[in-house]
């Protein structure tokens, strides 16, 4: 406990007195004085008041047993559980709509065939969630500015509710491609509502426009949007023609890819170039045509793979920007596709951190209706092919493998694959959009091992033979469990960035701001806690609970502005509980801000119950 002003001052004065000369026959008037200081410092550090401010977080740990009430800036963490398995679900009538009326004892889960208990079940409709949203800031926008400042009260905009990051994968569109989605994507971002923010990423990273309404600066990043392969030009010209898919069939094996390869490479002959370098400083050997084709294959699959794994980075990266961004949160990626051998792990982590932040990735495939030729491009003048048969039969399961990944991303978390349609408008429409109804499903599964094994799900509906059930199909297992108290972060910095609101705990938000100056405001926001209706624990007599609240600002287009963390810590007699917190408590955090709108999000958790709540609100300060 520490002592009052009077006291300090006290010390001060006694502290000053020593630097005085010690003399032996003052030492019975010098041990009074001493007896006197160290009666008159006790009697301060006794009268301490109860409105002491709260220890640092260093010394949270040796607090008075009698405190009651103790608030910190310090972070703390809560039980999680690293083990759930999260399933996305939408379920669609004969029409093509979103359904949602069903329960948890209409879906089954099966992990590897074995039927799992569904721990935990939700149902998401964005809509309702932005309504909500929008009607508790009209309530909120009209709340009573501070009593020791003036105030100027603003009407409530209207917060951004939408937001969906466009993702162009440069480094494997071509040319003509790209052009194509280009000007769809014009004539889309012209039809954007005044609640949507948009935002334009590539998978190279050389192009980037974070989240924005200014249509301006969306049509001006459309146009600087270039293809941006990363090794593929080095073999554009090479003889024999070997894609990365058919690269990755060599080197399993494939006795039928092989065989392709070498009779090409022998009817390649004279008119193989001189001999190029394979960016290790390694020549394609001439002459013998098994020797050619495998060293260049070889090259092909190193190129492929590190187009495919820095485009898998690019796509992480967008979803990890995306899941901070507070409202309805959606991908779409336009791509022609990609194969991803030996990555698979990669891409199922990108699903499950997809599903974990309630975010949708819908795909567009911009070959639109291809058709496969199985001589290749015909501008790079390859040779008559023999094994046409061979060559027709790969390209093909390429075509097909490369949409793979686009149908997995999008089925797994709730999305939609729009391909092999020319019809670019209607593409970027239904991309944009998300299910009305979205189905969260969670499990534990039994005797999980950390091996990095995969794990095929099957979720069905029980007795809804007219309906359509869109899941997850499969999840790898972890190779280790995440630290219970890295998940916990996670887990308040996943609810702060998400619109959905939580009504677990008797939470009330309310917003106040006052101008300094023209250029200068204070917006101070209260959450009023019912505590009477918090589920404690009794601790020597006491009731004991830790309640962790969180307060965060973005500005107007969902951006990342400020935030703050509070720690209560409880210790509450049952006279002090039943009598003088009948009003409940009320927590007050400032931020320093400039005029303009803001969305504000509060997240209050307590520890005991293990329940939390979760409010929106927006202020304009004019």
């Amino acid at each position: 406990m520490k002592s009052s002003p009077e006291a300090r001052r006290t010390v001060k004065r006694s502290v000053a007195a020593k630097n005085v000369f010690f003399v032996p026959d003052l030492f019975p008037c010098f041990l009074l004085c001493a007896i006197w200081f160290f009666v008159c410092l006790t009697s301060a550090l006794a009268q301490d008041s109860p409105q002491t401010p709260a220890p640092n977080p260093a010394q949270s740990e040796n607090k008075s047993p009698s405190a009651e009430i103790a608030t910190r800036d310090e972070p703390t963490t809560f039980k999680v559980n690293s083990k759930l398995v999260v399933v996305r679900a939408v379920v669609r009538d004969s029409l093509g709509h979103a359904v949602g009326n069903l329960h948890q004892e209409d879906f089954q889960v099966f992990d590897k065939g074995k039927p799992q208990t569904i721990t935990q079940f939700d149902v998401e409709q964005p809509g309702a969630l932005a309504a909500k949203g929008r009607q508790e800031s009209e309530k909120n926008s009209g709340a009573a500015a501070p009593a020791e400042a003036s105030s100027t009260t603003g009407s409530a905009p209207a917060p951004p509710e939408r937001f969906v990051a466009y993702l162009f994968d440069d480094v494997h569109l071509e040319f003509g491609d790209l052009a194509h989605v280009q000007q769809a994507a014009e004539r889309h971002f012209a039809t954007l509502r005044p609640t949507d923010r948009a935002a334009i990423f590539t998978t190279s990273g050389l192009t980037t426009l974070e989240f924005t309404d200014d249509r301006a600066k969306l049509h001006d990043t459309l146009l600087h949007l270039r293809p941006s392969p990363i090794n593929r030009d080095i073999f554009t010209h090479q003889c024999p023609q070997i894609s990365y898919y058919q690269a990755d069939l060599i080197s399993r094996n494939d006795p039928e890819a092989t065989q392709a390869a070498v009779l090409e490479a022998a009817e390649c002959g004279p008119k193989l170039p001189s001999p190029p370098t394979m960016g290790g400083g390694d020549f394609i050997p001439q002459g013998d045509p098994a020797l050619l084709a495998n060293a260049l294959s070889a090259g092909i699959l190193s190129a492929g793979q590190h187009e495919s794994r820095v485009s898998l980075v690019s796509l992480k990266d967008v979803v990890t920007s995306v899941s901070r961004m507070p409202g309805q949160r959606s991908i779409v990626l336009v791509s022609p596709g990609f194969i991803t051998p030996g990555l698979e792990y990669q891409s199922a982590e990108i699903v499950d951190r997809a599903i974990r932040s309630q975010i949708v990735i819908n795909t567009l495939d911009a070959r639109g209706l291809y058709v496969v030729s199985p001589f290749g491009d015909l501008s790079q003048q390859l040779v008559n092919i023999r094994p046409a048969e061979i060559k027709t039969t790969i390209e093909v399961a390429a075509a097909s493998a490369q949409a793979d990944l686009l149908n997995v991303l999008a089925a797994d978390t709730g999305g939609i694959f729009f391909h092999n349609n020319n019809d670019f408008d209607e593409g970027f429409r239904r991309v944009a959009e998300t299910p009305d109804y979205t189905y969260t499903l969670a499990f534990v599964p039994q005797n999980l091992k950390l091996d990095g094994s995969y794990h095929s799900l099957k979720v069905t509906l029980k007795n809804q033979p007219k309906l359509t059930l869109q899941a997850r199909r499969g999840y790898y297992a972890p190779k280790n469990f995440v630290n219970p108290d890295e998940r916990a972060k996670q887990e308040i910095e996943e609810a702060m960035y998400s619109q959905e609101e939580l009504h677990s705990l008797p939470v009330k938000l309310r917003t106040q701001f006052f101008k300094a100056s023209d250029e200068d405001a204070k917006l101070i926001v209260l959450a009023h806690v019912d505590v009477q209706h918090l589920h404690f624990r009794k601790v020597d007599g006491r009731n004991s609970d830790v309640l962790t609240c969180v307060s965060a600002l973005f500005n107007r287009n969902g951006n990342f502005v400020q935030g703050t963390q509070k720690v209560v810590t409880m210790n509450l007699k049952d006279d002090t509980l039943e009598h003088k917190m009948v009003s409940g408590i009320t927590l007050k955090t400032s931020f320093d801000v400039k005029p303009g709108s803001y969305l504000v999000r509060l997240v209050v958790r307590d520890t005991e119950g293990q329940l939390m709540s979760a409010e929106n609100g927006t202020v304009e300060i004019r």
